[in-house]
């Protein structure tokens, strides 16, 4: 009877108050456990989706320890909260980056070069591991100083080195530093774009055992995820910031909160974590006498 001409607002309260105390996931931040971890994970630069997967993922089986994307806005965005000032932790909207077209590319400046289209299929599809994707950030004048980037295709984890400037010996040195501790099953081959920079990249792929492939060009899409990476680098140094003043001890620190925030794609797990899992893996195939492979007939 209460869609009918006698509905009593009365009796529809109980039964919202009703519905509201039996509902497993609690509407408001009632919490002070769940409010601290909220406000931890949105001074970290976790957006509210992340936060949302990630209580899912981490505190399965406690109810208390949930809220939605939506009610995490709605809670930034209430009065109570705006002495606090959260809004300053949402990422802000970019303009959505279109694909040039009908551009030639200039005659070959890298030698050696070996174009994607040779890459094998299985590093597009991200099932293996060890494939990295590669370039370098330029920071602002008057310093010459850049950081070169690599970004592990299947984790996406992030490795970064400042280097004095963007020239081809500076970068080969980089890449060496970062790709030499890694074990060499983890580090295969790499894509690079056409910057001049990486014209030395047979150094390294000699010194490592790595191979090089360059993407097409004016097709950053090919190298997203990199693309994406330098894109969280630049929520904490912002375009116009030079590097000169910039120590490796601090770019280090930016990259451990970028490869400790959970990520959608990655089931809410981190770069870390999911890096971590394909390490393992590849000790326990070395450590198996199952996966021996023979040399000679």
């Amino acid at each position: 009877w209460t869609s009918g001409p006698f509905y009593s607002a009365l009796a529809a309260q109980r039964k919202a108050d009703l519905r509201r105390r039996g509902s497993r996931k609690p509407r408001r931040m009632d919490s002070d456990r769940l409010r601290a971890w909220v406000l931890d994970s949105l001074r970290r630069g976790w957006s509210p989706e992340l936060i949302e997967g990630r209580l899912k993922a981490r505190y399965a089986g406690d109810p208390s320890m949930r809220i939605s994307h939506e009610c995490l806005y709605q809670w930034i965005y209430a009065k109570p909260q705006r002495a606090l000032d959260l809004r300053q932790y949402l990422a802000r909207g970019r303009k959505r980056r279109t694909r040039k077209k009908g551009r030639k590319a200039k005659g070959p400046r890298i030698p050696m070069r070996v174009p994607i289209a040779d890459r094998p299929e299985a590093v597009g599809s991200r099932k293996g591991f060890g494939h990295f994707e590669s370039d370098t950030v330029v920071g602002a004048a008057p310093s010459r100083r850049c950081m070169n980037t690599q970004v592990e295709r299947r984790s996406r984890r992030l490795f970064a080195r400042l280097v004095d400037d963007k020239s081809a010996s500076a970068t080969a040195r980089a890449e060496y530093e970062i790709f030499k501790d890694i074990p060499p099953a983890a580090r295969v081959d790499r894509t690079w774009d056409n910057g001049t920079e990486a014209s030395l990249h047979m150094l390294v792929d000699e010194a490592l055992g790595m191979l090089t492939y360059f993407a097409d060009p004016y097709s950053s899409w090919q190298r997203g995820s990199n693309e994406n990476r330098n894109g969280r680098i630049r929520r904490y140094l912002p375009k116009g910031t030079g590097f000169g003043d910039l120590a490796q001890e601090d770019l280090d620190a930016i990259v451990g909160e970028i490869n400790d925030t959970p990520m959608k794609l990655l089931g809410y797990k981190t770069p870390n974590e999911v890096w971590d899992e394909e390490i393992a893996k590849l000790q326990s195939k070395a450590a198996s006498p199952n996966t021996s492979v023979a040399l000679t007939n």
